[in-house]
């Protein structure tokens, strides 16, 4: 029963090794072109205070949020 949430956790990585998120991806224009790569660039850029925290959850949201238009690209 104890082993329960460990197999759980096991399945759940497995079923992500296919996925085009699974490592940071730069377009040939050096953008960003996976969510990965954005929220890294995102997080970074707000670290920097270029940008407000409003403007970057808006912005992981239009481009990694449910409707993003990384997914998948």
């Amino acid at each position: 029963m104890k082993n329960i949430p460990i197999l759980i956790a096991i399945l759940f990585i497995s079923a992500c090794s296919g996925d085009h998120n699974s490592k940071p991806e730069l377009g040939s224009s050096g953008h960003p072109s996976n969510c990965r790569a954005y929220i890294q660039l995102s997080v970074d850029e707000w670290r920097a205070d270029n940008y407000t925290t409003e403007d970057t959850m808006n912005a992981i949201e239009r481009n990694c949020g449910t409707y993003g238009s990384l997914w998948n690209n």
